[in-house]
């Protein structure tokens, strides 16, 4: 008996040390593992899809970048293109105008009348002083004749 009874003595911690276990972890604590697996594979999943969605949006706005980049840089290039372009037409312009004010100044030169140290500038309204000056002189020459008469 004293068998027994060791074996009942060392039964009782036992079970004593098995009940509060149970009492401290539950009965079921397979099932709350399985359940705590479920929630983090759950948690998990969705932090992989946050991810794959957050790498499509970089993704899309570096390209919308590259694409913003590269529309700029065209627009740019043709604005020094026009702009160029115009450097040399407005050079071009000035090239021409210089040579037209020189080409005038050497006809203007020219055309300068001489009447005896005095001189006259080509035009309608000088030329028509001349003659109307001409016309008085004749007209009171041909007056001063006839009083003489």
């Amino acid at each position: 008996m004293e068998q027994k009874n060791d074996h009942s003595v060392l039964a009782k911690p036992k079970q004593l040390l098995t009940q509060a276990l149970h009492a401290v972890r539950g009965d079921d604590t397979q099932q709350l593992v399985e359940a705590f697996t479920s929630e983090m594979t759950l948690v998990a999943e969705g932090l992989c899809d946050d991810q794959s969605q957050l790498r499509k949006n970089v993704e899309d706005v570096r390209r919308e970048s590259e694409s913003n980049r590269q529309n700029l840089q065209d627009a740019l290039d043709m604005l020094e293109r026009t702009l160029d372009e115009n450097q040399k037409e407005m050079d071009r312009r000035l090239t021409d105008l210089g040579r037209r004010m020189d080409a005038l100044e050497k006809n203007g030169k020219k055309k300068e009348l001489h009447i005896g140290k005095w001189k006259m500038p080509d035009g309608f309204m000088p030329q028509l002083i001349v003659l109307a000056s001409i016309i008085a002189g004749a007209w009171v020459l041909v007056t001063i004749l006839n009083l003489f008469q």
